[in-house]
């Protein structure tokens, strides 16, 4: 299987100034030293609570930030070096999906507008053939082509997940990168959207960037997975392996803490020790430390190296305890 999208070492920080009355430069280490791959026709979790740094690798990929370093490969070609027409040729191929149906989408523009709109910059149709497509593309995600003169107010919020991805479609995209896309929705409209982007997957072979922080989705959607931790992965492998026997104490700790849907298993949901520390000021050594019931003595000195894990194609984990 060949590779769509190569990620090496990404990097991203953020500089900002806090404190009062006489404020100091902080420097937010949002993503440090990611990198992963995916295939053609994969769907790539990544995973990890809030604020470990997923939607900013997510946005960092797009350029919708601009990454402070590290290597953004599209089929081979570097996309951080992309300009002008180049970049846009990139733009067609990877598309995202937004968490918030709502305020990913122009309240003051109609939903024929919205998906239009990309098919004439970048020159896939105009006019009477644009909204044809439209029509037709709001047909494949379950809409009527009727809501093509409606508003985004008049649709409820998975509707209006749809409609986001109808847009994502619009430029015939090979990546799709969907930023906790059905975290906003109730739980029975989450089943519709996630059964919905399966069935695009298959459809027309499309390659899934999955950000979420629910275990049981990604368990569904994704062939691989890997687990953040204040910015760096920590745990990377086929989702099967990593969900069912992590090797990471984070990782561990965050397939335990997922629920189960079966009363036979019911158990007290095991608990993190601590607050998440500060991307302005990381700890020494392996960030997740701290809070570790397993933490040695050189976990507090030493930055973990990546350790492949037993057998091909596994995956790896960055922790002391199998370096």
């Amino acid at each position: 299987m060949s590779a769509v999208l190569q990620v090496e070492n990404l990097r991203k920080h953020f500089v900002t100034k806090k404190g009062f009355p006489r404020p100091k430069t902080v420097t937010v280490r949002a993503v440090e030293d990611v990198s992963f791959t995916i295939g053609e026709g994969e769907a790539f979790g990544l995973v990890g609570e809030s604020g470990c740094g997923k939607s900013t690798v997510a946005r960092a990929l797009l350029r919708l930030i601009e990454p402070d370093a590290g290597r953004v490969l599209y089929r081979g070609e570097d996309f951080r070096a992309a300009r002008g027409e180049a970049l846009k040729s990139f733009r067609r191929r990877m598309q995202i999906v937004f968490q918030d149906p709502y305020s990913s989408l122009d309240p003051r523009q109609s939903i024929g507008s919205a998906l239009v709109e990309p098919m004439r910059v970048h020159g896939i149709a105009e006019g009477a053939a644009a909204r044809r497509r439209a029509a037709a593309l709001l047909e494949e995600v379950g809409l009527p082509p009727a809501a093509l003169d409606r508003f985004p107010h008049e649709f409820s919020g998975g509707q209006r997940q749809r409609i986001g991805i109808a847009r994502a479609l619009t430029v015939e995209p090979e990546l799709i990168i969907a930023d906790e896309p059905v975290s906003a929705l109730d739980v029975s409209v989450q089943a519709q959207v996630l059964l919905l982007m399966k069935e695009l997957r298959q459809r027309r072979g499309l390659a899934f960037l999955f950000v979420s922080h629910d275990l049981s989705v990604v368990r569904w959607f994704c062939d691989r997975v890997a687990v953040m931790y204040l910015g760096r992965i920590v745990e990377e492998g086929p989702a099967a392996r990593v969900l069912a026997e992590p090797m990471h104490p984070y990782a561990r700790i965050l397939r335990d803490a997922s629920p189960v849907p079966d009363p036979a298993r019911r158990a007290a949901l095991p608990r993190i020790m601590g607050e998440i520390p500060s991307a302005a000021n990381p700890p020494p050594g392996c960030p997740f430390h701290p809070r570790c019931a397993q933490a040695m003595d050189v976990c507090s000195r030493t930055l973990p190296r990546w350790t492949p894990a037993p057998g091909e194609g596994q995956g790896g984990v960055a922790c002391h305890l199998h370096g």
